[in-house]
């Protein structure tokens, strides 16, 4: 399917630069995947607006239960339709794309797709890359939620390759999502296990959601009944637009989607008054983090009162930035307490002399015994490079018999 959906970016090489290939194939594939999610239940929604359309102020709710989702086009088009009508597709496209309700089309938004469809009008490809995506079947019962996860990473992976970009920013191998969402809950089976448990999960550089739902899936392993609600945050917009999208599509009520947030946590943070059971991410490796760098050096200045308090690293490196982040999120042990699982390159670990900022963010995380564990992964694990990565493992309530100890596991091999 990924190699199916990648084909078409070869009716674009010609009028489109390589790095401007996903600005076509991200938004048509999510499109085409809610195309799919809608279409069944397509007439049903526009016979509700119809007979609704001036006894109601909000239709809202009425067209959400029509559709069977927490979105709904009102547009007369599908992808089918659309294409029926050849001389007017991108007119029509429009409109298609305005018929979503509100929360859907906010999304859409953040991939800037007008801009595109006037580039491939004027190239005399939309009608052909439209055409083509018909020809694919991404309904969620032909392909699961985690499937087009992998589809969308991949296709993400591909993108970053064909950039030269650090695909490590995006893509976290699933065995690696595996492991850190069994080590968050390992101890935690007796307590999940109880009736109407309440969990919340929670990453603040989510991507394309893929740690958010194996972490629910996980729970929902040990406790099909358990309550889980997912947060989290991302500031590539095309990757929250997917991310975002799809989570509307896994459930009625569209909850886990409305708590995923659009921005840079580490300068913006929009779950700040928020505390949560289990969080997990993987953030950019070695990325520069001057963008932020005012809002966070204000946040230091009040010291342990902010997420900065215990220093800050490097500016080429914001690693240990969200790993600060994320011990300030968890939960107060009188209120049970958290658990954190960080994947990062070895920087944060060996980086910093004595009386650094590294040095002192690792300071503080020993002295109040917030390690749990390390584990070193095997190399050539992350896509396109060759780099040594570490989870980290960390808690405000460590058992007995772990309290003021670490424990390191070469899993190298």
């Amino acid at each position: 399917k990924v190699n199916f959906i990648w084909s078409i970016a070869e009716l674009l090489r010609d009028s489109f630069k390589r790095s401007k290939y996903q600005d076509v194939i991200l938004p048509l594939t999510v499109l085409r995947r809610i195309d799919c999610v809608l279409e069944p239940t397509k007439d049903k929604v526009l016979k509700t607006a119809a007979k609704l359309k001036s006894k109601l102020e909000n239709l809202s709710p009425q067209l959400c239960k029509a559709s069977g989702f927490a979105f709904y086009n009102t547009s007369l088009y599908t992808f089918e339709r659309l294409l029926d009508d050849a001389p007017n597709l991108a007119l029509n496209l429009r409109n298609y794309i305005n018929g979503f309700s509100d929360n859907m089309r906010e999304v859409l938004e953040k991939f800037d797709f007008d801009n595109t469809i006037n580039k491939l009008d004027e190239a005399g490809l939309l009608f052909l890359v439209m055409e083509r995506f018909k020809n694919i079947d991404l309904h969620p019962d032909k392909v699961s939620n985690l499937e087009m996860g992998y589809i969308f990473e991949d296709l993400i992976r591909r993108f970053n390759e064909a950039m030269n970009e650090n695909p490590g920013e995006h893509f976290t191998p699933r065995e690696v999502i595996e492991l850190m969402a069994s080590l968050l809950i390992s101890k935690d089976a007796d307590i999940l296990s109880r009736n109407h448990i309440i969990r919340t999960v929670y990453d603040p550089c989510c991507g394309s959601g893929g740690m958010l739902t194996i972490a629910k899936n996980k729970i929902f392993g040990i406790n099909p009944n358990a309550d889980i609600h997912l947060f989290g945050q991302e500031v590539n917009p095309e990757t929250f637009a997917v991310c975002k999208s799809d989570l509307y599509m896994k459930s009625a009520d569209g909850r886990d989607a409305e708590n995923i947030a659009f921005g840079s946590t580490l300068s913006n943070d929009r779950h700040a008054g928020n505390r949560f059971d289990y969080l997990l991410t993987n953030p950019p490796f070695g990325k520069e983090w001057k963008m932020d760098k005012d809002a966070v050096e204000r946040e230091a200045e009040r010291g342990y009162t902010g997420r900065f308090g215990a220093g800050l690293p490097r500016i080429s490196d914001g690693q240990l930035l969200f790993l600060q982040h994320m011990l300030g999120r968890m939960k107060d042990v009188k209120d049970g307490g958290s658990r954190v699982a960080i994947v990062m390159n070895g920087s944060p670990l060996f980086i910093g002399d004595a009386g650094s900022g590294e040095s002192e963010i690792r300071r503080w995380i020993l002295e109040n015994d917030y390690l749990e564990a390390i584990i070193a992964l095997p190399e050539q694990l992350f896509y396109n490079t060759g780099i040594a990565t570490y989870v980290w493992v960390l808690t405000n309530r460590k058992e007995e018999k772990r309290k003021n100890k670490v424990q390191l596991i070469n899993a190298t091999g």
